[in-house]
Order: C-alpha cells, then structure tokens, then sequence
C-alpha cells in the first residue's frame, strides 16, 4: 500500500463573520487542480443566502454539499458561529451527490432510483465498481424534519451493505429552521445523499458511552408523528421524568437532558431516546421516534471522552495514522461536556484524532436515527492496490 500525497483529504475553516469573507478563506485553502468536491458545515448564525452566493461565486461549478449545526468541530476543536469545509482530491475520492426533497413523500421505488443513479455515477470513477471495501455513504437531513426514521429506513433497504451513517442538521437549540445545502442553495424538509467510493482505506463506526440503570419509564400515551410523548407511566410526561432525575420540572433544560438521559433497548442494545424540550401541557417533545408502549430506561452517562479515545484509537491501530475522522457527534454530548468542564480536554482528543464535523440534532448508522451517539468514518492515509 502507498500513501497517498498530501492534498487528498484537505480541511479548513473560517471564523469570519462575514459570509464573502468566510467563503474566500475557504477557497483559499481547499482550492487546487484536483479538487473534485467539498464538504461543509456551518453555524446558523450566517446569513444563508448570502453565504449560498458566496460559496457559489468561490468555488464556481465544483459540486458542494453540506448543512446547518448545532456547532462545528474545526481542525481546533469544538466551535461555533463558524464554517468548516473538506475538500476530496478526484484522484483518490469519486462523490456522487442527490438532493431529496419532501421527505414525507420518499418511497422504497424513489430509494432504488436515487441509489442505482449513484451507484452507476460512481462506477465510472477512481475505485471503480462500489462494494463494502470501497464506498460508504453519508446522509445530512433537516434536523427538524420529523423524517428521519422513515428516510433512513427506506434508503438502507436498497443500499446492501454499503455502510451508511450521517448526521441531522441543527440551528444552536434554536429550534426553528434546520437546513440542507445543495446545488447552491440551502433547503428545508429535504435531505442530502452522497456516495463516496475511494481508494483510500476507511472505516465507518458509531459509539455512546451510555450505561443503563434500573430504572425504567413506559410511554403510555404519545404523538408518534411529532415525537410528542403525553404520558409516562400514565402520568404527564415531565412530572414523570423530572420525578425519576430528580429535578423539580421547571428547572428542566438541556442540561438535565444531556446528562440524565434515556434509552430504548433493542435486540439487546440500548439506543438513546433524547429529550428535545419541555411543552406547555407538561409532554415532552423528543429528538427521535418514540411509540406507545416502548420501555424508556433511565442511563447513566460514563465518559464520553474514554470511549471515544478508545473507539477511535483502536481503529487507527488497524488504519495507521488517519487523513481525518469525519464526525456527527450528538449536540447533547457537547452539553453534557460542557456542564462537566471537559470541553478544552474533550476538544484536545478532537484534535488528537483528526476530527472534523459537527454536532447534531440526531446520528444516522444503516438505517437508524440514534441520539447521544458520535457516528463517523476514520479514512486512512494508505491507498488500496
């Protein structure tokens, strides 16, 4: 195996508050003969309009995609209020990119055409035929879409196993507008696919560092549609919630969701359920699919910051030395860093490993919509023969 030359991966960000200003700092850095697709993530604080028109004017008819978050992660760490970008060498990535819009309406025949379009698009490039070894696939979608489930579930019905992960886009816990960009605009109630073959090695992962406890809630009346849960254990869901963490229900936020959280458990794996916000008539709005009946169990967060040093560095130990590690980290990992005053120490371990990403309403793993979960693919710097 040969490396590959040092512009095949390349990253870089801006900070400016300007968007013609953050736009050119960006091309300035990624621009180069072979570059053949970039990669972005960006704060909500950015006039997006004006920050489509100068992405467009900078980069002109390279394809670009990317999405609105719930914070950035920088080649420094942790950021917010700035833009972060990847740009993939057409020598070593071939990236084919599709637009859904009205997720609602996304159907099994819809999944089988988008995917054959992408497959045969990507057929043509630098790793030749797509399969297991040589491509994955990335999905960012409007973190507010309500959508997530039925599109990710509909899309891994077709893909195989091809490895798929991703993120939902966010707006700083803002809650009001959550975007996808593409074709030089940014878009709602719509979600952006790309397929990514390569000649790079790789490798596609998803970990929490969540550990279940006793204690368990049922939802016994819900709006499956909106992630409205009424009643937990047959009384008002936040009396229900505060009462199992402990904290008087007006004093619930953010916080208490990061840290106090809970988990659905499947085939013998538990799978977050986070909490979104409190509403009004004392429901609880979630971030992922909640139905009748399920079982909610209380879990005690561990260290993000082990679990993840470990994940990511037993990966390197297969891979060697990474280009980067492209990272959907959960906003809630964030705030419970936060709260805990591990932020810089958790940003230095981002650095450490190559991290690059955001954080996000939601992670995406082969058909799954999870939360409290940083899903990602370490992409290495051998090439395969």
């Amino acid at each position: 195996m040969n490396a590959a030359p040092a512009n095949a991966v390349l990253t870089t960000f801006s900070t400016a508050s300007d968007e013609q200003t953050a736009a050119t700092e960006l091309a300035s850095n990624l621009l180069h003969t072979n570059l053949g697709f970039v990669l972005f993530f960006c704060s909500v604080e950015y006039d997006l309009d004006r920050l489509a028109d100068a992405l467009k004017s900078r980069f002109g008819d390279i394809p670009m995609s990317g999405c609105t978050s719930c914070g950035e992660i920088t080649a420094q760490g942790y950021d917010h209020g700035s833009i972060v970008a990847i740009g993939f060498d057409t020598r070593f990535f071939t990236v084919g990119q599709r637009l859904i819009e009205q997720l609602d309406r996304f159907e099994l025949s819809d999944a089988q055409q988008l995917t054959d379009s992408l497959f045969m698009e990507c057929s043509d490039g630098v790793a030749g035929v797509p399969n297991t070894n040589n491509t994955f696939v990335l999905t960012l979608m409007d973190g507010l879409s309500v959508s997530e489930e039925m599109v990710l579930t509909t899309l891994n019905a077709v893909l195989g196993s091809i490895s798929c992960f991703g993120g939902s886009a966010g707006d700083e816990y803002r809650l009001s507008g959550t975007y996808v960009y593409s074709n030089g605009r940014f878009c709602r109630d719509a979600a952006i696919v790309l397929m990514v073959s390569t000649r790079l090695d790789f490798e596609v992962l998803s970990t929490h560092h969540l550990l279940p406890q006793t204690e368990k809630l049922v939802v016994t009346d819900c709006d499956p549609d909106q992630r409205r849960v009424l009643t937990l254990n047959a009384e008002p869901a936040a009396e229900a919630y505060a009462r199992l963490v402990g904290v008087p229900v007006e004093q619930l936020d953010d916080v208490t969701f990061a840290c106090s959280p809970l988990a659905v458990r499947i085939n013998g794996r538990y799978y977050a359920r986070a909490i979104q916000r409190v509403n009004p008539d004392m429901s609880l709005s979630f971030y992922c699919a909640v139905e009748n009946g399920i079982v909610l169990t209380a879990m005690d967060t561990g260290s993000i910051l082990d679990d993840l040093d470990k994940k990511l560095g037993a990966i390197e130990s297969r891979l060697g030395p990474p280009w980067l590690t492209l990272g959907c980290d959960c906003c809630l990992r964030y705030t419970q860093l936060e709260a805990e005053g591990r932020v810089h120490e958790a940003s230095a371990l981002l650095r450490r490993h190559g991290v690059i990403g955001f954080s996000t309403y939601g992670e995406h793993v082969d058909g799954m919509h999870l939360n409290h979960t940083f899903t990602g693919v370490v992409i290495g710097r051998k090439q395969r023969l």
